[in-house]
């Protein structure tokens, strides 16, 4: 019986390829800014990562993605993306996190990749999340999502040694948001809040510098993988629990294999083993700034990170659009 090929891990240097990814698609999505036309923004970044991603020396899998296969045309769950020489991996990834963001010219709008080995995304479906989570350095349990948020917060700012008053709630504006925004109003906490991009809101918890100490509230449970991926990376706390608006969003999660529909979710349940991290933004928000074009090229802001080592590096990468690769002279 023939030996089966060795496993290839996965090595540092593909958290850099990761951000090659990103670039690549908050370059297309950044020409419809202001546009005003959402799909095109997307579809111009789902295919400027998808033809990323099939450069890579990876044998990839999208676990979590941009849809079901038959709902878009690409990068959905289950897609097999890479040259297939590399090794096996799984991702998660959202070519362009706020769609409407850019169609609008808006803030946070985001490109992002996550990596991890084989198997160590948890697959959600596309339906809501209910979401809490904090930065690095805070002793455990100093959140919990069955709380409610002026105990969560008195415990936070205890931890912080600060006030209450002190701490900025970051907050999907939404408004099935009313009530959790009142409470956190009479904690008497402040509160930023997003026109979309909760991604980059929980990720900002993590980032230093950014202001933000703690983000509440539910957003989309893919886009909860992918902040866990990132804050996997620091050491910080998340805490989510799918959320039902009907039956069949119920049988989506027990499709996905979601036995208790009822579980609180950590960070470690979202993302296990070795993930990498990988965002570019694509306009200005609390996590990066976006591109900058400029007559033959731009500027790309990126944030790269790697749970294994705990690294995070902010990358401003200049991208010359008058040079072409070799290949493609004419």
């Amino acid at each position: 019986m023939p030996m089966s090929e060795p496993r290839l891990p996965m090595d540092r240097n593909l958290a850099l390829e990761a951000v090659r990814v990103t670039e690549a698609a908050a370059l297309a999505a950044t020409r419809f800014i202001g546009r005003g036309d959402e799909q095109a923004a997307d579809t111009a970044a789902m295919e400027a990562m998808r033809a990323a991603l099939s450069a890579l020396s990876i044998d990839g899998r999208v676990v979590v993605g941009e849809g079901d296969a038959g709902q878009v045309p690409m990068l959905f769950n289950g897609d097999k993306v890479g040259n297939g020489k590399g090794p096996a991996i799984d991702l998660a990834l959202d070519a362009l996190e706020g769609t409407s963001i850019v169609a609008k010219g808006g803030h946070n709008a985001v490109a992002v990749l996550g990596i991890t080995e084989t198997g160590g995304f948890l697959p959600v479906p596309d339906i809501h999340m209910e979401k809490i989570a904090v930065g690095p350095g805070l002793p455990v349990g100093v959140i919990d999502i069955d709380d409610e948020p002026s105990e969560n917060l008195r415990r936070l700012a205890m931890a912080r040694g600060v006030e209450v008053e002190d701490l900025m709630v970051c907050i999907l504006d939404r408004p099935r948001h009313e009530d959790l925004i009142d409470k956190v109003r009479t904690a008497g906490a402040r509160i930023v809040l997003i026109a979309d991009g909760d991604v980059s809101g929980a990720i900002a918890t993590a980032l230093p510098g950014s202001g933000i100490d703690i983000y509440m509230g539910s957003g989309g449970a893919p886009e909860g993988v992918l902040a866990a991926t990132a804050l996997a990376c620091t050491g910080a706390q998340m805490q989510c629990r799918l959320m039902f608006r009907h039956e069949s969003e119920r049988a989506k999660a027990r499709a996905a294999g979601h036995c208790d529909l009822t579980t609180k979710l950590t960070i470690a349940d979202l993302v296990r083993g070795e993930a990498m991290f990988a965002a570019t933004g694509v306009t200005d928000g609390a996590m990066l700034m976006g591109v900058r074009r400029h007559r033959g090229g731009a500027i790309t802001h990126s944030l790269v990170m790697r749970a294994r080592t705990g690294t995070m590096r902010l990358l401003e990468s200049h991208h010359n659009f008058l040079l072409k690769e070799p290949g493609e002279l004419k």
